[in-house]
């Protein structure tokens, strides 16, 4: 398994930036490989952090290659206040049962 774990600072969302948002998290669930995500907030910083997991590289790159990704990723400055991607490969996980991935 794989995680892609996106951290960033926002500014302003605008219309363009929800539309492209939703696009892009409605294809990701379809890409075979998804397996789930998870968004967390750091209250001190006000950074957040999307993690994205994924059974193989490959279905992480269909994400990464895709043209609407891209496009926002063009444009990630009219909305961010800076960001950086971490890609992880998850070498174990393990709990009590009670959380899916």
């Amino acid at each position: 398994m794989y995680s892609s774990t996106f951290i960033f600072a926002k500014k302003q969302y605008d219309d363009e930036f929800h539309r492209l948002d939703q696009m892009i998290a409605e294809m990701a669930k379809e890409i075979p490989g998804y397996l789930g995500e998870e968004t967390w907030e750091n209250a001190d910083t006000g950074l957040i952090s999307n993690v994205y997991y994924w059974e193989t590289l490959e279905a992480l790159q269909q994400l990464v290659t895709h043209p609407r990704h891209l496009e926002a990723k063009a444009k990630q400055g009219n909305w961010l206040a800076g960001y950086r991607v971490v890609i992880s490969e998850v070498i174990r996980t393990y709990g009590d049962g009670a959380l899916s991935t």
